[in-house]
């Protein structure tokens, strides 16, 4: 049955991160027996349990009265107010919550439908729809824009170019390389960025939407680790800080990151009315929206004392995991003094000793020797070959038991 399926969905492959779980999972018995039981690293997902108001509000909300029901797709009114309320906190900008404003079944989910509103799909590749996507990035980027018949084109984010790199010399480098610059239809930024979690500044913003504005395209911004800076960090903006941003762009927001509500699915765009009105359009054909309790619970932490504060302390929680493994590593070689550890995000950047050929190569024999999870960086884009990512949510203690086995299996820098 397989050849009645769609040329787009059959040349996908599985989200890296299930690829690298299912390893683990396999190799799991094996490496518990030699004392090895695998820590993942690999996975974005906070292991604490989200805020107690949540989960107390939630069990009080299932128990109500028309909680069960059918909801609007782009949410109830009080998510939405509660939302708008956020927004004008976080950039002084009103948000109406009848046009500007959508619900999602988590951030992932509004952008991959998004990506697909906007490409007609095409099965030769030099008259594909082209969304212009982060390199090294979120590796579902790619993943969303081929299922929809488009093709995605990287934005090199290097050290060189402070992680902010020039749109223009991007959208010279698409034509050089045979393709044209009237086919593109949009550019994802993500800062902070994962795997990298490097922030951007407000001015890389203001020329971002400039850019957008210049070529008639559509700004995607994903904010999902907007909340997640360290004491000291330089401030993440959001794009609507920028005077004028409604004009070309949405951005995407997740209760997952900040609340450990990974499981709930729940997230928000906003921004540009033609783009949230087509999104809401599309979702109302393919979801019913998200559980009411859900929804009200949310709404409740959002802008509430109890949210802010274990924001707080969950960044203060990070940083401190951070550190852990910043002086580990230093230990075994790798040199994190030029590094420059993120400030941002819970996730670290780091090379793969010089002895191995990829990036992967070293994750795959740390896995099966030490039993630690971590992601090659290839799979965020051929700029992230050379490079692995660690996700530093486990606990402190598993976080020192990593550098404790690295140590014991030999893996030095060298």
């Amino acid at each position: 049955m397989k050849e009645l399926f769609n040329d787009y969905v059959q040349s996908l492959e599985t989200y890296i991160m299930i690829q690298i779980k299912m390893e683990a999972a396999k190799l799991a018995p094996e490496l518990t027996k030699k004392g090895r039981t695998p820590i993942s690293l690999a996975m974005g997902a906070p292991v604490e349990k989200p805020p107690k108001l949540v989960t107390e509000k939630i069990m009080e909300y299932a128990n109500t009265d028309g909680m069960h029901t059918y909801t609007l797709v782009k949410g109830e009114s009080y998510l939405l107010d509660s939302i708008a309320k956020n927004m004008k906190k976080r950039t002084g900008v009103e948000f109406d919550i009848n046009s500007e404003i959508c619900a999602l079944i988590g951030s992932k989910e509004g952008i991959a439908n998004l990506i697909r509103a906007l490409i007609n799909p095409k099965s030769n590749m030099k008259d594909r729809d082209i969304i212009l996507i982060p390199d090294p990035g979120y590796a579902s980027y790619k993943e969303m824009v081929k299922v929809s018949g488009g093709m995605s084109y990287g934005i090199p984010l290097q050290p060189e170019n402070n992680y902010m790199p020039d749109l223009e010399e991007v959208m010279n480098n698409l034509e050089k390389d045979g393709f044209d610059r009237k086919k593109v239809k949009a550019v994802v930024i993500n800062y902070p960025n994962n795997p990298l979690g490097a922030i951007c500044t407000k001015d890389y913003l203001q020329k971002t939407v400039e850019f957008c504005k210049k070529y008639k395209i559509l700004l995607i911004s994903d904010a999902a680790y907007i909340d997640l800076t360290f004491e000291g960090a330089p401030k993440a903006h959001s794009v609507f800080e920028i005077e004028g941003a409604k004009d070309v762009a949405v951005e995407f927001f997740s209760f997952s990151k900040p609340y450990s509500m990974t499981g709930w699915r729940i997230g928000w765009v906003c921004g540009n009315r033609d783009a949230v009105g087509i999104l809401g359009k599309l979702k109302s054909t393919i979801d019913t929206g998200i559980y009411k309790p859900i929804q009200k619970a949310a709404a409740d932490i959002l802008n509430s004392k109890e949210g802010d504060e274990y924001i707080v302390e969950a960044n203060h929680r990070f940083e401190r995991k951070q550190k852990i493994i910043v002086d580990g590593f230093k230990e075994l070689g790798w040199p994190m003094d030029k590094i420059n550890p993120p400030k941002a995000t819970f996730y670290l950047w780091l090379p793969v000793p010089p002895k191995y050929k990829t990036s992967k190569e070293f994750t795959d024999d740390v896995l099966k020797t030490s039993g630690i999870v971590l992601v090659p960086g290839n799979g965020f884009g051929k700029n992230g070959e050379g490079w692995f990512r660690m996700s530093i949510v486990a606990a402190e203690t598993q976080m020192k038991e990593v550098i404790k086995r690295l140590k014991e299996d030999g893996f030095y820098f060298e």
